[in-house]
């Protein structure tokens, strides 16, 4: 069993060693786009240490007996396994071979960060389903945070998905990347062409701090379109931001407030835009489809820390429907950022956090001030979703 790969031995044929997130890093890196040092805790690593830890049988048979539908039962067992594997000691084996890699990335800050075997499959996306922790420093914070990423593959909301997508569970691993950590000036999310029409258009989402208060939907970002075949930026959405995420003074990740005069400031000059666009150009290029990507930026260095497959675009990009005017003229009554093509109809059903879930039923229209990946469960009866905050 190999328990470790550095992310310049694999590439993307490597999903069952270091899942889908490790596997592209590794053909990113290998094509010379800008990834930070990283190697990978792999898939059978995870698996080594459910068997030698005897926990195995525990965790399966806790899941062959949860009511997915029932998300008091599912938060309660989710919990069970969680508490067993992060209450197991590590193997040895892996300990040594874990702290060894870590020690040859100069014990830095680094990214914990979960990478399943099923990851960004055409037919499912497991983007969010599992967790990552950022600023993680020191041998044993770095063993709990590798233990706590396994955990995760059995949350509330990745074990609702499998499900739902007719995965099995003992068909998904885990491998875990562990990244040298890059201390975000600025970050965001970039999509290589347009995730809902598939059209040639790049946007980039972009905030102050660490990306997890974009993925994690906590701020409305600024958003930019570039044209792919020119380069030129077509439009601009200035957002204002409040707060950011940070490493703080004793190293963990913290929540700050935006200094007062860059608010509601342009986040990202024109000059890194089009930069950025051509990076994510070459990286579609390179994998012939569209791509997310998670980039962040440092001392004006861009480096890519995540790139998967866009899995929202239908072949053949979106059938629009002819346009319909209605029978007699309303006033707009709110207006937003499309996320995703369609229309709805329902009752309103609004809650503040994934405590109220059990307010939504089937049909209903969500909406609360930002959606996370915890509300999974709620997202999937929603007929449409409305937030206050997020980014596509």
């Amino acid at each position: 069993m190999e328990t470790i790969k550095w992310i310049n031995d694999i590439n993307r044929e490597d999903i069952a060693v270091a899942g889908g997130k490790g596997a592209n890093l590794g053909e990113m890196l290998k094509n010379d786009f800008p990834v930070p040092p990283a190697f990978i805790v792999t898939a059978d690593a995870f698996w080594n240490f459910l068997e030698e830890t005897k926990i195995k049988d525990s965790v399966f048979n806790i899941l062959r007996n949860i009511n997915v539908d029932d998300s008091d039962d599912l938060e309660k067992k989710s919990g069970e396994i969680k508490k067993i594997i992060t209450s197991a000691n590590m193997t040895w084996t892996i300990e040594v071979d874990v702290l060894d890699a870590y020690r040859k990335l100069d014990d830095a800050f680094v990214a914990v960060r979960s990478s399943a075997t099923a990851e960004d499959l055409p037919e499912a996306s497991f983007a969010g389903q599992q967790d990552t922790y950022l600023n993680v420093k020191g041998e044993q914070e770095l063993l709990s945070s590798v233990k706590k990423c396994w955990a995760s593959l059995y949350t509330p909301r990745a074990i609702f998905y499998r499900e739902k997508q007719g995965f099995k569970h003992e068909d998904v691993k885990l491998a875990v990347v562990v990244q040298k950590m890059v201390n975000a000036d600025i970050s965001g999310v970039m999509f290589t062409s347009d995730p809902i029409t598939g059209k040639p258009k790049i946007l980039i989402e972009t905030g102050y701090g660490l990306g997890e208060t974009i993925v994690g939907g906590k701020i409305t970002p600024d958003t930019y379109i570039v044209d792919q075949d020119t380069l030129e930026i077509e439009d601009k959405n200035i957002a204002t931001q409040k707060i950011k995420e940070v490493k703080g003074e004793d190293g963990k990740t913290t929540e700050v407030e935006v200094e007062q005069w860059k608010q509601d400031k342009q986040k990202m000059p024109d000059t890194d835009i089009v930069k950025l666009a051509e990076i994510g150009k070459r990286i579609e290029k390179h994998y012939n489809e569209p791509m997310d990507v998670e980039w962040c930026m440092e001392n004006n260095e861009i480096y890519i820390v995540q790139a998967r497959p866009v899995t929202t675009i239908k072949k053949g990009g979106i059938k629009m429907e002819k346009e319909e005017k209605f029978v007699k003229e309303r006033k707009i009554l709110v207006k937003g950022l499309p996320a995703s093509p369609g229309t709805a109809t329902g009752t309103v059903v609004i809650i503040k956090d994934s405590s109220e879930l059990g307010k939504i039923k089937e049909g209903n229209i969500l909406v609360t001030q930002m959606t996370t990946p915890d509300m999974v469960i709620g997202m999937k009866k929603a007929s449409a979703i409305v937030t206050d905050e997020g980014g596509l």
